[in-house]
């Protein structure tokens, strides 16, 4: 078995329910994430929810970010056309097509505060400076491109920087620089570490009751540094980031053995659909909610906005299929600069 985990993944199935647990539990918080503090930044108040949502921080992004270099090593070395099309142009269709999506339904408001020749100004800016919730898909492409680049240069060395620059908090307000310091090193490490990681899973299949005994004491510990201000700290932050993930994963294989939560694979099959879509559903409701007033309690306001915006992406995907919208989710045969696969997915699993 490589260090980067080939093996590991070869052997395997295209699917590997673990991992789909595994997204699922990390866009139900993504998700959560943005309800939550939309509707408390509304509101002016919190609710029971925020808890949830400072707990997930410190780790919530960073296995997203791990599981998506998960798969790397299996086509890093193809050629630079088949490369670029499955890791760069396939992205970037869906941000450039959602980028136009969500600014038509915010452009009025933008409009409305600094005339449309601003609203020109904002979505020419979109191209540099990510749009809204869509900052992830706009960064793995970097992110595919840098390794590829890097792919020669000794990679205990590209860790030992990445590591450097996510405990550097860098804050220079462009969200390409910002998050590339404070995310890459995740993402190389779900490259480089890929045998460990299943390894993990394994072991965790293996002895349940020593994982969840594992569990339990990096909840504590996760949740009494967040609650203390530490999590943030240089070192610290990296720590929990790589812990937290851990967690997430062995979680992901706990669920997957016992097949509980299976809506929880099924949100993670779906992982990019739910992440292209909540943002309207969730909008929404909240919106109906907070003016309505139908529901005082803000945690359970946040709740309700949060369950809406996974199964109201997922409804819409479903009616984009049935009136054969399908090129919101599935990228059209126009739009690929290498020969189409047998069946095009939305997140390809090679």
């Amino acid at each position: 078995m490589t260090l980067n985990g080939t093996s590991a993944v070869t052997e395997r199935s295209s699917r590997i329910d673990w991992v789909d647990y595994a997204k699922g539990i990390c866009i139900v918080m993504v998700v959560m994430m943005h309800s939550v503090l939309g509707v408390e930044k509304a509101a002016g108040d919190t609710g029971f929810m925020h808890a949830f949502v400072m707990f997930a921080k410190p780790f919530r992004m960073p296995d997203f970010f791990l599981i998506s270099g998960l798969f790397l090593a299996v086509v890093i070395d193809r050629d630079w056309r088949t490369y670029l099309d499955r890791k760069v142009v396939h992205f970037a269709y869906f941000y450039l097509l959602w980028v136009a999506i969500q600014f038509g339904f915010k452009a009025p408001g933008f409009a409305a505060e600094g005339g449309w020749q601003h609203v020109a100004m904002l979505y020419l800016q979109t191209f540099i400076e990510p749009f809204g919730t869509l900052w992830f898909i706009y960064l793995l492409p970097v992110f595919f491109i840098v390794t590829k680049l890097s792919r020669k240069l000794p990679s205990a060395a590209i860790w030992i920087v990445a590591a450097a620059l996510e405990m550097a908090h860098v804050v220079t307000g462009w969200t390409v620089i910002d998050e590339f310091c404070g995310r890459f090193v995740y993402f190389y490490s779900g490259y480089l570490f890929a045998s460990y990681v299943f390894a993990l899973s394994d072991r965790s299949r293996e002895k349940p009751v020593l994982a969840l005994a594992g569990l339990a004491l990096w909840a504590i510990v996760n949740g009494a540094l967040v609650v203390s201000g530490f999590d943030e700290w240089p070192l610290v932050s990296l720590a929990l980031g790589f812990a937290g993930a851990c967690a997430i994963i062995v979680m992901g294989t706990l669920l997957a053995r016992m097949q509980w939560l299976n809506f929880l694979r099924y949100c993670g099959e779906h992982s990019i659909v739910i992440y292209l879509a909540f943002f309207l559903p969730m909008a929404v409701t909240r919106t109906l909610l907070l003016k309505t007033g139908l529901i005082a309690d803000i945690g359970t306001v946040s709740l309700i906005v949060t369950v809406a915006g996974v199964a109201g992406a997922i409804l819409i995907w479903r009616l984009a299929l049935a009136v054969r919208a399908d090129f919101l989710f599935e990228r059209p045969a126009a739009f690929w600069i290498a020969p189409k696969k047998a069946r095009s997915a939305l997140q390809p699993a090679e």
